[in-house]
């Protein structure tokens, strides 16, 4: 990641049941896989995949929220999206 670049999450879509596709504004498209976390304290919710599919675009800032405002940082995203893109066939 370039170190002037600070990436927007402009999409997300849930594939699994702890697995994000993550689109950022600068077109990068890739996946993130959390399905070897194990959240605790106010990201235990995170857990269950039903509450996890309810992720959703937070525009203001650019990352990915949940309904009660647990939110992730859009550098760490970017970096494993970016370590697994899409690429077009």
């Amino acid at each position: 990641m370039s170190e002037k670049y600070l990436p927007v999450v402009a999409g997300v879509a849930v594939i699994g049941d702890h697995m994000l596709r993550l689109l950022f504004d600068d077109g990068t498209v890739g996946d993130v896989d959390f399905s070897g976390e194990r959240w605790t304290g106010v990201l235990e919710p995170l857990n269950d995949p039903g509450y996890f599919a309810q992720v959703s675009v937070d525009p203001e800032a650019g990352t990915v929220v949940w309904p009660n405002g647990i939110d992730l940082a859009p550098e760490p995203l970017y970096e494993q999206a970016h370590a697994h893109p899409l690429v077009a066939a």
